[in-house]
Order: structure tokens, then sequence, then C-alpha cells
């Protein structure tokens, strides 16, 4: 049996996925925690690596890797390739301001979606390069080269030191603000525009395209953006919906042509295949759960039963939930506001029910944002943390007003890098068809006046 290895180097952890590469079939798996904040030590992320390699049993048996890695965080190198400062991951956002200057200078949201597909806000890596050149300057004159979170992986599994040779791939170069999917080329001058001069950047290479092989003689795949590789790790296709409830909440589906979204709502984003993933993302999606719960002093299981004794719509109780300011809308310092309330529904179970109606309404709002773009979506693939909750999948085809399928609870990101390890190997035309089983789905009477009321109140929040 020939092996793969699939990692997921997240924000919150590390995952690392073994399968067969002929049928995918789980072999083992192992993980580790990565440390909290917005910004972080890279070498917390190879620390956390070895740990969840080593909890996976090693990689001495296998043939390919591939790792997925979080979205946009900027990881600053120096001449002879050491980190320069903290790497900014993608939930930081002191770079609000610059990536409003960088809108404006260039002539407006429309100029920036024409020239990469991304209107820059605060998550987007053009920005937080501003914002070094502002305000750590000295930490900006060192930096001789500037990649992304799994670019830095695969280039420290490759043993890489020049940091000529970092590599990335086309889903994860299409969020860095400097890269258009469209055209599949670096834009230099809205690089350096942001830092006040050209570092290197990584080479961008094709789907199974290899990155190098790693000592132990493993061939490297060219890795993905967590989002591409988790709709890899599914397999969607055309109609498909992905939705990812984690610490972010992700909207996106595959299409075959790039997306230029002056309002910034849909990033034109490239998949993992060679086609495309235009991409809606929130900041606040199973945070407000588990901040509900505890709010309630309850455990999430019983935040969902709670939310399923409350009536749609949890009479007229609507919570806004921008707990950690907002990216789509691009409202960073707005804060969550909980409106409607009365005796009659000032009760946990109400509370739980508006919880999970406001986090699912943000999604769908952004599910509607994709529709305008041109997509036609036929069903949702429900997956990550929030998923898990019975309440929450009950409660989405309502409010997404789409049949709702939830696979078996997995580590999709890992499962894409898995799946793309094998291709790299394989060295096939299109990546290997992987059964996806035991998906389960659910579907529901839409709830048109839980959107409406959540769309009254969200146009408030600022």
């Amino acid at each position: 049996m020939t092996l793969v290895a699939g990692i997921d180097s997240s924000t919150q952890s590390c995952k690392v996925v073994v399968r067969d590469a002929d049928t995918g079939a789980p072999v083992r798996s192992g993980r580790a925690a990565h440390p909290d904040g917005t910004e972080v030590e890279p070498r917390a992320w190879w620390t956390a690596l070895e740990t969840a390699v080593a909890d996976a049993g090693g990689l001495d048996d296998v043939a390919a890797v591939a790792v997925g890695g979080q979205q946009h965080g900027m990881v600053c190198l120096d001449g002879s390739g050491e980190v320069v400062r903290p790497a900014l991951l993608w939930n930081d956002t002191r770079s609000a301001v610059a990536a409003a200057d960088l809108v404006r200078e260039l002539g407006g949201p429309q100029a920036w979606a024409d020239a990469v597909g991304v209107v820059p806000v605060a998550s987007i890596t053009v920005t937080k390069l501003r914002w070094l050149a502002e305000h750590e300057p000295e930490n900006a004159a060192r930096t001789a080269a500037v990649c992304l979170p799994h670019d830095w992986l695969t280039w420290r599994l490759a043993g890489g030191t020049d940091p000529a040779t970092v590599t990335t791939d086309r889903s994860d170069a299409s969020g860095t603000g400097y890269w258009s999917a469209e055209s599949g080329d670096y834009r230099p001058d809205l690089l350096e525009r942001a830092l006040g001069r050209l570092p290197l950047v990584p080479r961008v290479l094709g789907p199974n395209e290899p990155a190098g092989v790693t000592p132990a003689g493993a061939v490297l795949g060219a890795g993905a953006g967590d989002n591409a590789a988790a709709a890899l790790g599914l397999a969607a296709g055309r109609g498909d919906v992905v939705l990812s409830i984690g610490t972010s909440g992700v909207v996106t589906a595959v299409a075959t042509g790039g997306v230029r979204d002056a309002t910034g709502t849909v990033a034109g984003f490239a998949d993992a295949t060679g086609q495309f993933l235009p991409l809606v993302c929130t900041l606040n999606a199973a945070r407000v759960l588990a901040a509900t719960a505890r709010l309630l002093g309850v455990d999430l299981t019983r935040l969902s039963e709670l939310a399923l004794e409350a009536p749609a719509g949890a009479d007229g109780l609507v919570l806004v939930p921008y707990l950690e300011g907002e990216r789509t809308p691009n409202l960073p310092d707005a804060t969550g506001s909980l409106h409607g309330m009365t005796l009659a529904n000032l009760t946990p179970a109400h509370l739980a029910r508006a919880a999970i109606e406001g986090m699912l309404c943000g999604l769908a709002d952004g599910l509607d944002a994709l529709v305008a773009t041109g997509v036609t979506p036929r069903r949702v693939l429900m997956v990550g943390g929030g998923a898990a909750s019975e309440a929450v999948r009950r409660i989405a085809p309502a409010v997404l007003g789409l049949p709702v399928v939830v696979p078996e609870p997995g580590e999709y990101v890992a499962d894409g890098a898995c799946r793309q390890a094998a291709w790299t190997l394989s060295g096939a035309a299109s990546a290997p068809d992987w059964a996806l089983v035991g998906s389960r789905t659910y579907e529901a009477d839409p709830a048109p006046q839980v959107r409406a009321r959540y769309a009254e109140m969200a146009a408030t929040a600022r």
C-alpha cells in the first residue's frame, strides 16, 4: 500500500492525516495545538507539526506530503531565511486603516477587483505589508522575502534555507492582494505600493506540480489555502456550495471563471484544481456558539438542545454576532448587538436560537453574494466544528434555502492535502476519485422572516 500524508496547519491547530494513495482510506492521524492570538511565531507551527507527525506515527513510510494552511498570514523572511517578526494572521485587524488607504490610492474598489479579483480588507496580506512599512520600518527594511503559512511550512519540509526557493500555489497566492487568479501573474506594482519596494515572492506552482522532496525522499505537493484544500477534500463540483463553520465562516463554490466584485464581498480566489473558488468569509462563526454557550453556562450540546426548544425567529430576538468586528461586511470595529428583547423571549432557549440564526444569516448573506456573481447552487456541503451542532444542521436549510449535506466529521483540509499529495505523486491529469461516504442530508422549509428581521438589524451595525 502506498501512503500519502496531508497536513492542515490551521489557526488553532495542526492536523496530520495519512491515507492510502489509491483508495483514500484513512490509515492514521495526529494533531497538536497552536498558540492563540492574531500574531504567532512561525516556529510554533513547526513545533506543532513535529508533534502532530509524531502523534500520527511518523512519515517515514509516506511517499508524498502536501500542506493546507490558513490563508493570508504574513510571514516575512530576511536574506538568510530567518523569520523577521511574528506572522500577522488573517484575523488580525490592525491593518484596517492600511486597507482603506490602499483601496483609495489605487482608485477605489473596482480598480482592485479588476487588478487581482480582491478588494483589500484587513485580512489580506497586502494590507499587512503596508502596516509593516508604516509601523515597523526596521522590520520592513529587513524583509527580503514574503510568503504565507503553508508556503513556509512546505519550504521547511523541503529543508529550505534560501528564501528564493519558496513556492506557493494558485489558491493561496490569490488571497495575497498582489497576484491575480485570472491572469495567473503577480502584480509587482501593488506589492511595491504596499511595502515600498519589491521583496522576493514565492514561485506559483500548478495544481499537481511538485514543490520538492523531503529529506526522507517524500514528494512534496504544491499545497493549498485551507478553503481550497477543503473543497478538494470534499470533491466539490459545480453546483456545490461549501459552507465551513470554524474560527471563520466561509462560503465558497467552484467556478470556471474569475470574479471581479467591486463590493469586496466576494473574493475572486483560485482553487486547488486549476479552476476558481469565489469566496465569502466572515470573522464570526463557531466562536459565536462558544461565546453564547459560555454566557448561558452550558456546553455546546446543551446549547443545541436549547436552540431547538425555541421557535424559528426566536419570537423576534435577533443577535447580530459581530463579536470580533467583521470582515464581511467590512466592519472591523463593529461589535455584536442583541435586538428585540422582551420579557417573553429573554430566555436561554431564545438566545441560543438567536445566536445560531444570527450566525447562519451572516453566512446566508454570503451565499446570496455568490449567487449574484453567477453561481447556481443546488446544495450546501457543511463542514467545520459548527457543523457538529444538531441545531445548526436543522436550522441551516431553512435559513439558506437549500438542502444541506453534512459529511461525516473529518479533517477535510488535511484530506484535501492528502488528495493533492496523491495527485502529485501519480502525475495524473486529475485528482484521484475518492468516495465521500457517510453524508446526511437536511432539508427544511425556508424561513424568510428570519432573514428579513436579521437584515433589518444588521443594517444598524457599525
